[in-house]
């Protein structure tokens, strides 16, 4: 505010020192009378932020009276700032409103002056320096107000990427939890569910020779080196820096099955393995996801199913087709123990990633009134080509891609995760 006082004491002041100074024309008034309408102009310079309509009109007033008792040069300046206020702080649609006013108004005044002078030069002369002080000032407001115009515009652009960036940030950060915590749950409850189920068997059983007692605690001490060595390289690769992703060596693959069923076997579980087709090299995020799939529907047939468990493992096409079975009901069930409910959200989030397909639920060997043998089965197709973002597989080209085998000609199949099944 002081600023503007001292800005409009300024003008007045130097106003004063020009009509001193004869900068204006005689019309037989006192010179002090010059003095007004210059008091006008400079009084909307006091408001020409605040209300920048109201230092136009007092401006306007000013150049009229000048009009008539001048004009001196101190008030037509200081008028063009009134003129410049009103068109870079009032409204927007008022500022080229102004422009247009201005324009006609230079080009009227020129040829009013033209005409009462009789010479066409008059005209050029007086359209030239009405047209310095009206249109000016107001074209550079409106330039200078669309510049800051687009400032403010590109700051909230700027503002508006900064926050998308963060969203995109945070959602980073949530898939990376969500898939650290879909990893060590694969990783964790397959090795300690084999451990508490052989520890909790070795306890219960009071007829144990030693020699069977030693398996089971060298199969305990198996599982329970290879899930820290398993949860050691997943905080091995949290560590590193970059986006390097799994190291070749490190990373599972569905080739590794073999490995996934004898431990499973050790823990007291008859599996039967049955691999077809041409197995070939697979993309790592499919391999991976093949993997853990795998690793998840033994863990679920360990911890909640009995034996026998029958694993198939199909190359066919352009696609690998896993199932897992397992008998249901306590007949053969081992230890059953609680689970988390994410194993099967897990494994079909991991078909789903990669543009495969999924599903889990009860089939029957004949009619289930009849007293059928009911059995929990897990399947998953997931595609071997390299682009693995396609969408997912329906369920048609599911069960067209995938055959049971002889085991599973005739068997009433009813999928779904609703009722009865294992939850991981």
């Amino acid at each position: 505010m002081k600023q503007v006082v001292l800005g409009a004491g300024l003008a007045f002041a130097v106003g004063l020192v020009l009509i001193a100074g004869g900068s204006h024309l005689e019309r037989g008034v006192p010179t002090w009378v010059l003095a007004v309408p210059l008091a006008f102009t400079c009084a909307g310079v006091l408001v020409r932020q605040r209300a920048p309509l109201a230092s136009l009109g007092l401006g306007v007033v000013g150049i009229v009276i000048d009009g008539f008792v001048g004009p001196s040069l101190g008030t037509v300046l200081v008028f063009t700032d009134n003129l410049y206020a009103a068109a870079l702080y009032g409204p927007a649609r008022f500022a080229r409103v102004l422009l247009g006013v201005t324009g006609v108004l230079a080009v009227v005044a020129g040829a009013v002056a033209g005409f009462l002078a009789e010479d066409w030069r008059m005209l050029a002369v007086m359209g030239v320096q009405a047209g310095l002080v009206l249109i000016t000032p107001v074209i550079t407001a409106v330039v200078l107000r669309e510049q800051r115009d687009r400032a403010a515009a590109e700051r909230v652009r700027a503002e508006q990427v900064a926050h998308l960036a963060e969203l995109d940030r945070q959602a980073a950060v949530a898939a990376e939890r969500t898939r650290m915590a879909r990893e060590l749950h694969d990783m964790i409850a397959n090795h300690f569910s084999a451990i508490a189920i052989q520890s909790t068997a070795a306890l219960s059983r009071k007829d144990l020779d030693r020699e069977t007692v030693r398996k089971v605690m060298e199969s305990v001490r198996e599982n329970s080196v290879k899930g820290m060595a398993e949860m050691r390289t997943m905080i091995g690769l949290l560590r590193r820096e970059g986006d390097e992703g799994e190291n070749e060596a490190t990373r599972p693959r569905l080739a590794d099955a073999e490995t996934l069923v004898e431990r499973v076997r050790r823990a007291g579980m008859t599996v039967e393995v049955r691999v077809e087709g041409e197995a070939r090299e697979l993309p790592a995020a499919v391999d991976l996801a093949g993997y853990r799939i795998l690793q998840e529907a033994l863990t679920n047939a360990l911890k909640h199913g009995g034996s026998p468990v029958s694993v198939a493992v199909v190359h066919e096409g352009e696609q690998v087709c896993l199932s897992v079975e397992n008998a249901l009901g306590a007949r053969g069930r081992r230890v059953e123990l609680p689970g988390a409910g994410a194993g099967l959200i897990g494994m079909r989030e991991r078909a789903s990633l990669v543009g495969g397909f999924f599903d889990a639920g009860e089939v029957w060997d004949g009619e289930r009134v009849s007293g059928g043998e009911g059995r929990w089965r897990v399947l998953a197709v997931l595609p071997t080509a390299v682009d693995v973002t396609r969408s997912g597989i329906s369920d048609g080209e599911a069960g067209a891609g995938f055959r049971l085998g002889d085991g599973g000609a005739g068997r009433g199949v009813r999928f779904g995760t609703g009722g009865g099944g294992p939850g991981g």
